[in-house]
């Protein structure tokens, strides 16, 4: 498949220096972790400055990392399926059963630095914040995303918090978002092109005024310039398969950090926990 980015990178590398070539094949090769980082994050990983990094950019010819990051993310929304995925993937972790194990555990220390670093930690503050004002929190997610969606209205529930589930596909979905209120807010989890679903729940948030926490791994997309929040969140790497762990360690973070803004409600929800279950059994 036609690949505008690759072949740019390929065919400059011979006219660049060795410093920029180092990042321009950097970006060509690690486009997702791109997608969810600055410049200063980029240049940390490979001991190089920031300017570097806005001068590889440049000589690809873009204006700056933003430009860079929308065409990257177009050119991911329209080749990505879960087959070619897949073949990529095995393709690049070899025939053994160790390399795809080292493979999985290698993007998720990845997605788990990103998260770790100031404007990762930001971001799950800045999700914290936005959410805790809310009498009820929806989640949206559909796909793989709904097993996420389920857990995580589960664990707000438990942390003293109530929540609504948003899982279905579509007419389904509207009757799920007649239950939206005014002072509600909505985790919307989102990877790749925004589709149907994702547009009417993010359509439904603004026309009632809601704080939406995007969960996704690009900034630069049309429904993250539309969010409250985005919280970036990895699925792996670049053209490879969806792994989930980094999404749902963001979240964890974001739950825990809701209960730790109201404790006392926290608590006695736990409580309360404690004796309903003595009502069933021992």
């Amino acid at each position: 498949m036609a690949d505008e980015f690759g072949d740019t990178v390929r065919r400059l590398m011979p006219s660049l220096s060795p410093a920029v070539t180092r990042v321009a094949g950097y970006l060509d090769q690690n486009r997702a972790t791109v997608l969810a980082s600055s410049a200063q994050q980029v240049a940390t990983h490979l001991g190089t400055s920031d300017a570097t990094v806005i001068r590889a950019v440049q000589a690809l010819g873009f204006d700056g990392l933003p430009d860079l990051k929308q065409a990257l993310a177009a050119a991911l929304d329209g080749r990505r399926t879960p087959a070619t995925d897949m073949r990529r993937t095995l393709a690049e972790v070899g025939t053994t059963t160790g390399d795809a194990i080292d493979a999985v555990l290698e993007a998720h220390r990845e997605g788990m630095e990103a998260l770790r670093t100031k404007d990762g930690r930001a971001g799950i503050l800045a999700a914290v914040t936005a959410l805790h004002p809310a009498t009820r929190i929806g989640v949206f997610g559909i796909g793989p995303s709904a097993h996420l969606a389920r857990y995580v209205a589960f664990q707000l529930t438990r942390s003293g918090r109530q929540s609504l589930l948003l899982d279905a596909t579509g007419w389904s979905l509207a009757d799920q978002l007649l239950g939206l209120h005014a002072d509600d807010a909505v985790v919307l989890l989102a990877y790749g092109k925004p589709y149907r679903e994702v547009q009417a729940v993010m359509g439904e948030a603004h026309r009632l005024g809601l704080p939406v926490v995007l969960v996704t791994d690009t900034e630069t997309s049309t429904i993250a310039r539309k969010a409250t929040v985005v919280l970036l969140a990895r699925r792996g790497r670049a053209n490879r398969v969806a792994l989930h762990a980094t999404t749902l360690v963001a979240l964890e973070a974001v739950i825990l950090g809701l209960a730790a803004t109201d404790r006392d409600n926290a608590l006695r929800q736990l409580a309360d926990l404690d004796r309903l279950r003595k009502l069933i059994g021992p």
